[in-house]
């Protein structure tokens, strides 16, 4: 299992959010790229990255900065937030980003998926967030009707290969993952699934480990000091 750590930019800011509550942003860290640095310093090889901007306005916003932080850290990326056209993926995949996560396009605009796929193949993710086990769109502020397991089948009969879940009752909360929902996942699909929202301490770590999911984002336990990166990357190279 990878463990991929975060970072989420809103007004050139690195920050963290509760439960997906954009009024509650919090800035984490003096700039995204000592975030990154420091990332880099305590071993990972990947690193999670959103345009919080760009998700909420759906479009690329603070992308410029999301590809200059991404190549001076020397990590492998993945970047979701705003990506809404074949032109946006195209942006992030010519300047270096590894893979691009497709949101609320997997929900508004399935052709893009298809579209994107077929071009770019694995670097193309799609980002399920749910709340109550439904699909939430457009920087989670607009609700579909659509179970989260579900949409994940359909993605997988368009060729994803990987997806991000991200449970939003957990994420920035520090209390666990939801683990019920990630285990049902994996065993309803066979795509690669990274695990959002609610990591806080190493045991969250194992318990994931388990599950057999393939990665893990962590964002605010890192930056609050519950999670030690360099001992949890350690630790699953391990397991």
């Amino acid at each position: 299992m990878i463990i991929l750590p975060a970072i989420d930019i809103k007004d050139g800011n690195c920050v963290r959010l509760k439960k997906g509550v954009y009024e509650t942003a919090q800035k984490v860290a003096d700039s995204p790229y000592e975030a990154a640095k420091g990332f880099a310093e305590a071993g990972a090889e990947w690193m999670h990255m959103v345009d919080l901007d760009g998700a909420k306005d759906a479009k690329l916003i603070n992308a410029d900065l999301i590809a200059d932080v991404a190549k001076s850290s020397g990590l492998q990326v993945e970047v979701g937030g705003g990506i809404r056209s074949m032109q946006a993926v195209e942006y992030y995949l010519s300047r270096g980003i590894d893979r691009v996560i497709l949101g609320s396009a997997a929900v508004k605009n399935p052709q893009l998926v298809i579209d994107a796929v077929k071009e770019f193949g694995d670097r193309i993710v799609v980002g399920i967030d749910a709340k109550d086990g439904m699909v939430q769109a457009e920087g989670w502020l607009d609700n579909s009707a659509i179970n989260y397991i579900e949409l994940a089948k359909r993605m997988e009969d368009v060729g994803v290969q990987t997806i991000v879940f991200t449970d939003i009752d957990q994420d920035g909360m520090l209390s666990g993952p939801n683990l019920k929902q990630l285990d049902d996942l994996t065993h309803e699909v066979g795509c690669n699934i990274i695990a959002s929202g609610g990591v806080a301490v190493l045991k969250d770590i194992i318990n994931l480990s388990d599950l057999n999911v393939y990665g893990a984002i962590c964002g605010k336990a890192i930056y609050s000091g519950t999670l030690d990166l360099k001992q949890a990357i350690e630790m699953t190279r391990k397991i």
